[in-house]
């Protein structure tokens, strides 16, 4: 059984397909142990509350430097024995100190194809006004392992999605998160968990 933490900012709907994953059983050999934000207002702690999960508030702008912050969430983090993070819409640069204590046991899902339409300033409905701005007739999500470098991990997973005539950007988005997001995620996460997937190097390998 590894322990998990789930890093939010807003909402929390990738935690809840998490939450839900774990509840049905998709997702085994997992516990749900601290979900952590950096928002007080963020629904996702609200969500956490629900369903029984403890929660954190950690607040980047409450540390002077971001070494000191990155301190603080690995303090965290490693009080609660954590095996494996889960940035499911974390909007904060993380420190390099973070990155580095969890190498090969961070994951991030990123709202499109990458290499397309992510890095710096790439988030939220932002990436999908992007699609469709550039017109593009497929999109989708990835689930990557996290380093210093934003979006720029070894992928895990990818799920491409139809973009239609008539979207908006916060119809794509529904659509990306139902067809693509909720599953990937939760399937990386399951994968992870029970030995199927690693990082050698910059390499994913999945057994």
């Amino acid at each position: 059984m590894i322990n998990v933490a789930v890093l939010v900012s807003g909402g929390g709907t990738n935690l809840q397909a998490i939450i839900d994953a774990v509840n049905s059983g998709k997702i085994t050999n997992s516990k749900l142990s601290v979900v952590i934000s950096n928002k007080d207002d963020a629904y996702a702690l609200e969500r956490a509350k629900i369903n029984g999960i403890e929660s954190k508030l950690i607040r980047k702008k409450d540390y002077s430097t971001l070494e000191e912050y990155g301190e603080a969430m690995i303090e965290c983090l490693d009080s609660y024995n954590v095996d494996l993070v889960v940035l499911a819409g974390f909007l904060v640069i993380l420190p390099e100190n973070l990155v580095k204590h969890f190498e090969g046991r961070m994951m991030n899902i990123h709202p499109s194809l990458i290499p397309s339409h992510c890095g710096p300033g790439y988030y939220g409905l932002k990436v999908h006004e992007k699609v469709l701005e550039r017109g593009n007739k497929v999109t989708g999500a990835t689930v990557h392992f996290v380093n210093e470098i934003a979006d720029d991990g070894a992928i895990i997973s990818q799920k491409a999605v139809e973009v239609l005539d008539d979207d908006t950007p916060e119809v794509l988005q529904k659509r990306v998160m139902e067809q693509a997001e909720w599953n990937i995620l939760p399937q990386a996460i399951d994968d992870f968990a029970n030995g199927r997937l690693k990082l050698e190097g910059n390499i994913v390998k999945h057994i």
